[in-house]
């Protein structure tokens, strides 16, 4: 047990984005200021809290429509436009900590659409969004299209569209690239020759590229931890990759949740989590294990 080792991955934790948001959130409440967050700024229990504790207030959006005459924070997952025109009416000073990567895809999608809308009769054209239905981000770009865009959220949704119609496919930023590529080969084989598709790859590199290398870490240790909220939707897809790879992995939220027999026997530990997993955490787990 003694010469036990124990890497912590350099390439988890907060996605830029989500830094920002933070970053942003801390500076605001370091002034005194009350601020609100529409949601919760990240998918991380511990951390929210941490936030909570110096100040912020995190509300929905029916509460959201209570609000007059405060400072609002939208996190990185971006928001439809119904809410700044929400805010605008309510005198609601928008604090927006919307990631660059989801705010270049939200301007695309409303581009594409009002182009469509312009050129075509209603209902001619297919604006799909891989992603999972009712996510932060996935709500926001469904709303630059009035709520018409279409969500596949499994390769088995994407059956149901009309291949004789023209699709145009967008992703989610944390989506897996191979679910992607495996729904865009299946619209290619199946649209109609007279309708046309196209597909923009909006995944976030960033996201991504940490599948390679959570396989690559994964596969270094006897045993994995891999930290991260049960809600993380990326924190799923990096966890399964995880365990694909290392069947010793184990999914906790914290440094409670660590069982002592798992310790045993093994001479390597790797703790790596999401891009809404804080570094801090991670460490408090390394020193758990080190107490233990």
């Amino acid at each position: 047990m003694n010469n036990l080792q124990i890497e912590i991955d350099n390439g988890s934790g907060f996605c830029f984005g989500v830094t920002t948001a933070i970053k942003k959130a801390e500076e605001e409440l370091a002034k005194g200021s009350t601020l609100y967050c529409l949601g919760d700024i990240v998918h991380n229990g511990m951390e929210c809290e941490r936030l909570r504790k110096m100040g912020l207030i995190t509300i929905n959006h029916d509460e959201l429509a209570q609000l007059h005459d405060a400072k609002v924070l939208l996190r990185a997952h971006g928001e439809p436009p119904t809410t700044y025109e929400l805010a605008r009416k309510n005198n609601i000073e928008i604090i927006d900590a919307t990631c660059p990567v989801v705010l270049q895809l939200q301007k695309r999608i409303k581009m594409q659409f009002e182009q469509e809308s312009e050129q075509h009769s209603a209902g001619s054209t297919q604006i799909v969004i891989f992603g999972k239905n009712g996510h932060a981000e996935v709500l926001g770009l469904v709303g630059q299209t009035q709520g018409e865009a279409i969500v596949v959220e499994e390769f088995e949704d994407v059956k149901a569209l009309d291949f004789t119609r023209d699709i145009y496919l967008y992703s989610q930023t944390t989506k897996s690239l191979d679910g992607f590529h495996r729904i865009i080969d299946y619209i290619k084989s199946h649209i109609a020759p007279t309708a046309t598709f196209r597909s923009f790859d909006t995944i976030c590199r960033q996201v991504a590229n940490r599948m390679p290398n959570i396989s690559q870490f994964a596969a270094r240790h006897d045993l994995i931890l891999f930290v991260c909220g049960r809600k993380s939707s990326n924190g799923k897809v990096l966890f399964n990759e995880c365990l694909r790879v290392n069947p010793n992995s184990h999914l906790i939220e914290g440094p409670e949740e660590i069982h002592p027999e798992w310790l045993k026997n093994i001479s390597t530990v790797g703790i790596c989590g999401a891009t809404s997993t804080p570094k801090w955490l991670m460490e408090q787990c390394r020193d758990a294990i080190l107490e233990l």
